[in-house]
């Protein structure tokens, strides 16, 4: 594991409420709207890569969703979601990972990553998590990263931008593109990030 990467999100998570972090959302809007367009079943397998403390996994289980896991480098952004979840926390499975050591245990019907994939800069990195969706997917992928038009930097690190294009190439090889779009997003610092967000279905 990036034992750097990884104590730099524990020390996020640690030292910040939520309303002190950029991505932080109260409703995740395009997510679910994302989600709700592909007309699941409420036993689809989902994952959320790097989900973090989102609301997203609230949602979900308020829609009545049962096979719900949730990835994160950070065991104490995980620890917050339990604590706000309380007794509902037992209905999802949580994974401490670095995205690029997941070895999943199972297939999933979404695959669902909010700004988790361009914080993967180089070459090896990006060609694991390809390596890791072409596997672990079998229907679908909703992944948001920023936009050419977005900031170059998140939480002080680095991220790579991509554009509607550079993003469907990347996945090209295991996954055909159904759509895309780009939005701002809204932190709680009022200022603007903006995202381009894609769905895709597997080859």
């Amino acid at each position: 594991m990036d034992i750097e990467r990884k104590n730099h999100w524990e020390k996020v998570y640690e030292t910040k409420s939520p309303n002190e972090v950029s991505w932080t959302q109260e409703v995740p809007k395009t997510s679910l709207d994302f989600i709700h367009s592909l007309e699941l079943n409420k036993n689809a397998t989902i994952i959320d890569i790097g989900g973090g403390d989102s609301n997203l996994v609230d949602f979900l289980l308020n829609e009545g969703f049962e096979n719900i896991t949730v990835l994160d480098i950070s065991e104490k952004a995980l620890e917050k979601a339990k604590i706000r979840l309380g007794e509902k926390a037992k209905k999802i499975k949580w994974i401490v990972s670095d995205i690029t050591e997941f070895a999943p245990e199972e297939t999933y019907d979404v695959w669902h990553d909010r700004a988790t994939f361009h914080f993967l800069t180089d070459a090896f990195q990006i060609e694991k998590y390809l390596e890791i969706t072409g596997k672990a997917v079998n229907s679908h992928l909703i992944i948001g990263t920023f936009s050419e038009n977005g900031p170059t930097k998140c939480s002080g690190l680095t991220i790579k931008q991509y554009s509607e294009n550079t993003l469907e190439q990347q996945f090209i090889k295991s996954f055909n593109k159904i759509k895309c779009i780009t939005e701002n997003h809204i932190t709680p610092f009022e200022t603007s990030q903006n995202f381009v967000f894609c769905s895709f279905k597997k080859r």
